[in-house]
């Protein structure tokens, strides 16, 4: 049981563990900084090197964008949604798409879930859809842990707390079925990828959320959406691929208990709990 059918490449967090001590041990033998060991480590040239590259990597949402972009194009281009277009900068949401049906969804662009930026959304008064699409460019990151933090610790309190209605989320990105993190969802069924651009994409990972957002008082327990409902995730699971089976299904039960505000976070899967919690207060500083 788990809360996304996939997991880390064990094999490949290991090598970057061991190869991460070695760069940090033999750095100074590297390129031509003129510097004894001692002098190199003590200068900061390589702590200022390290933190330069994890702020290009982290910094550049060029890639992801892009990745967006060829996956939505693919849609429109079969006829699975009518058109979409980017937000701009001046909106908090990234993508706003046409359904077949004339609604509008909204997409908010995020990355592994697993930080602060994931609590910082705006559902758009002009949504009828509003959409989180995880995009997780980090081959080492673990995605169970990623999806378990960004769905239950981050988003389920952003929704009680300030009253705000995610209809559905969505992880998915180019290294899904890469062998940094194999899909379950492709054994013995290669035939199962779609070649969008440069990248061959298995199924997305689906979570349908509450239809309304959650209430100690007057909606404790809210009905939790179906793909008929989230036009823009039943466009996906046709266009990729999808099955009923694969489809994850969040629920969030909110009580209060004393002085706190708890909720429950239960993620079912093909019928089965995949994960559940104990009642968790939410917490704000």
């Amino acid at each position: 049981m788990s809360e996304i059918p996939c997991e880390a490449n064990a094999e490949l967090r290991k090598k970057i563990l061991e190869f991460a001590e070695v760069l940090r041990s033999q750095a100074h033998t590297l390129g031509d900084h003129g510097l004894e060991e001692q002098d190199f480590y003590q200068s900061g040239l390589f702590r200022g090197t390290i933190e330069r590259l994890r702020g290009q990597f982290s910094a550049s949402m060029r890639e992801k964008r892009e990745f967006v972009a060829l996956v939505l194009n693919y849609m429109t281009d079969g006829g699975f949604v009518a058109s979409w277009g980017s937000a701009g900068e001046s909106n908090r949401h990234d993508y706003v798409v046409t359904l077949n049906s004339g609604k509008t969804a909204v997409i908010e662009l995020k990355g592994c879930l697993d930080g602060n930026n994931t609590n910082i959304f705006e559902r758009p008064p002009h949504a009828d859809e509003f959409i989180i699409w995880s995009v997780c460019s980090n081959p080492g990151a673990d995605p169970r842990h990623n999806v378990w933090s960004g769905i239950h610790t981050r988003l389920s309190a952003e929704m009680i707390d300030r009253n705000q209605r995610i209809d559905g989320l969505v992880v998915w990105d180019w290294i899904c079925g890469t062998s940094a993190r194999p899909c379950p969802k492709l054994i013995g069924a290669e035939g199962r990828l779609t070649a969008v651009g440069p990248y061959r994409l298995p199924p997305p990972c689906i979570y349908l959320f509450p239809g309304t957002v959650p209430s100690p008082r007057n909606n404790p327990n809210p009905r939790i959406n179906t793909l008929e409902d989230v036009g823009l995730l039943a466009a996906m699971q046709a266009c990729f691929g999808g099955r009923e089976e694969e489809v994850n299904h969040v629920g969030i039960d909110v009580a209060h208990r004393e002085a706190e505000t708890v909720r429950r976070t239960t993620i079912t899967r093909d019928g089965a709990v995949q994960k559940m919690t104990e009642p968790t207060p939410i917490r704000r500083s």
